[in-house]
Parts: C-alpha cells; sequence; structure tokens
C-alpha cells in the first residue's frame, strides 16, 4: 500500500478542522435567528367578576337555656357546709329532669334535649352593712346545668319556649336558626354566581361582535358566606323561679342570606376579537 505524504496528511487535516469550526459558529449564529422569530400573538381573553346570593328559609332552630342553684351565702370568715352543696346539686338535677319531662311532653325526641354536664365555680356578692357602715362580702357556690334544644320543627318553637320559661329556668340565652343541609344552600349561592358570570360574559362578547371561547380560568372571589340567624331574647329568674322578664313574642326566624363570588376567563374568539398582545377584556361588579 502507497504511503500518503505528510505534506497531504497535514492539508487534510486542516481542512477538516476548517469544516467543524464552520459548522459550528454556523449553528451558533442561526440559534438567535430562530429566537428572534416572531412568535403568535396571545390569545384575546375576557375576564368577569360576579356576585351573588340566595336567601333561604331556615328549618333548624337551637335553644340555649341555663338552670342553676346556689348554696346559701356566708361570710368569708365561715367554713363552708359540704351538706349545703350536696343539697344544691340534688335540686338542680330534679329540675333538670323536670324540665325534660315537660320538654318531652311537648312531643319533642329525647334526643333533641341535651343537658350539659355540671359546672361548679364560686361567687362573691355584696352583702348587709356591718358596724363600720361597710357592705360585707359574702361568698357562695353556684351549680349550673345548661339545657340545649334541637327543633327541625319550627312550628313548636313556640310551644318549646313557653314549655321551657314554665318551667322556671333560670336563663334563656337566645335562638339560633340554620339550616338542616347546608351543603345545598352553598352550592345554590355559587351556581347562581356563576350564571351571573356567564350572564355579563356573554353580554359583553355580543356588545364586541365577538364570541366566547373555551374558559381559560376560574376562581372563587369569595367563598360562600354562610351565618346561622340568632334570634336575640333573654328571660332571667330568680332562685324561686319568679320570672324578672318576659320572653320575646316574634318567634318569627326570618331568612337566611348566603353570599358567593366568582372570577371567570374566557377565551375570546372571532373576526373582530381584539388581537393587541396582551389584549384582554374585563368586567368587575
Amino acid at each position: 500500500m502507497q504511503a500518503i505524504p505528510a505534506k497531504l496528511q497535514k492539508s487534510g487535516s486542516k481542512r477538516l478542522r476548517n469544516g467543524l469550526l464552520g459548522s459550528a459558529l454556523l449553528a451558533l449564529v442561526s440559534v438567535p435567528f430562530a429566537h428572534a422569530s416572531p412568535s403568535h400573538p396571545p390569545q384575546p381573553s375576557l375576564h368577569v367578576q360576579a356576585q351573588s346570593w340566595v336567601e333561604v328559609e331556615p328549618d333548624k332552630a337551637t335553644l340555649n337555656a341555663r338552670l342553676w342553684e346556689n348554696t346559701p351565702a356566708l361570710s368569708t370568715l365561715e367554713e363552708s357546709d359540704s351538706s349545703a352543696l350536696s343539697d344544691a346539686r340534688e335540686r338542680l338535677e330534679t329540675r333538670a329532669s323536670k324540665l325534660i319531662e315537660q320538654m318531652e311532653a311537648t312531643g319533642l325526641e329525647r334526643n333533641a334535649i341535651n343537658a350539659g354536664s355540671l359546672n361548679v365555680y364560686p361567687e362573691h356578692i355584696q352583702g348587709p352593712r356591718n358596724e363600720d357602715g361597710e357592705h360585707e362580702t359574702l361568698q357562695r357556690t353556684r351549680l349550673e346545668r345548661p339545657i340545649t334544644v334541637e327543633l327541625t320543627d319550627l312550628e313548636q318553637l313556640s310551644e318549646v319556649l313557653d314549655a321551657l320559661i314554665a318551667a322556671g329556668v333560670n336563663s334563656l340565652d337566645g335562638v339560633q336558626f340554620d339550616l338542616q343541609d347546608r351543603d345545598a344552600a352553598t352550592d345554590e349561592a355559587l351556581v347562581k354566581a356563576l350564571e351571573k358570570a356567564q350572564h355579563k360574559a356573554n353580554l359583553m362578547a355580543d356588545s364586541l361582535d365577538a364570541e366566547l371561547g373555551h374558559v381559560q380560568r376560574i376562581e372563587e372571589t369569595q367563598s360562600p358566606i354562610f351565618q346561622p340567624r340568632m334570634m336575640s331574647m333573654r328571660a332571667e329568674s330568680d332562685a324561686t323561679g319568679a320570672s324578672q322578664s318576659g320572653a320575646a313574642s316574634d318567634y318569627s326566624p326570618g331568612t337566611i342570606r348566603i353570599d358567593a363570588g366568582v372570577s371567570v376567563e374566557w377565551a375570546l374568539k372571532g373576526p373582530d376579537a381584539p388581537r393587541r398582545p396582551n389584549s384582554d377584556v374585563a368586567a368587575q361588579e
């Protein structure tokens, strides 16, 4: 085999290196041109915010009352009588049992009446004046049990309230109106907000001679807010059960309002839809 002269070998290697270098430079130069090519303008869009609400009549009520008994008030210098505490608890338990019986007599199920745990705490009250003309501080112990009644038939409300007062509750703190199915009501408020956003978007697109495309984004601007309605009332009585203030006579539950808000963005299509970069049509309530 004939040997290749050294001069030819060096010449061929030089041409190969020059060819590779030229290809690399061509690739580097072509990259900026590729990136500099014009991109498609962004899709025009329509952004709408809407709020709506529903008002529903409550179908559930919770009544809160309290029963309590006090031990005799003694001077802070006297020792407390353990038998007085036992007597007060026995009186309280008897009254609580009688109250539950009267509630059941109105047609309530036993599981609708809840007698809470016993609370015991000391109290300091003002006593008569002593020889120096100053009021003496007396102490006693209060034993208290909360009573909760849940109604799913609001027609029973008046009768149950009257029965609580007749049973001699020491405090009738109020009525909270609620819904048995909150989810259904909050869903309705959210759907109404979405329907309102759809209506506004269609109206705006028609005015622009455009057409709504697919939905690009949906978000809640305000989650459905549910607030049970309170009927303020307070009936307190002393230890003998005599009423000091009458209960409210208006038992109308009214309505509960649930608000919701949404933000929806649609793509726009059509011959007259704006094609400017970052074009966006927005509407906010």
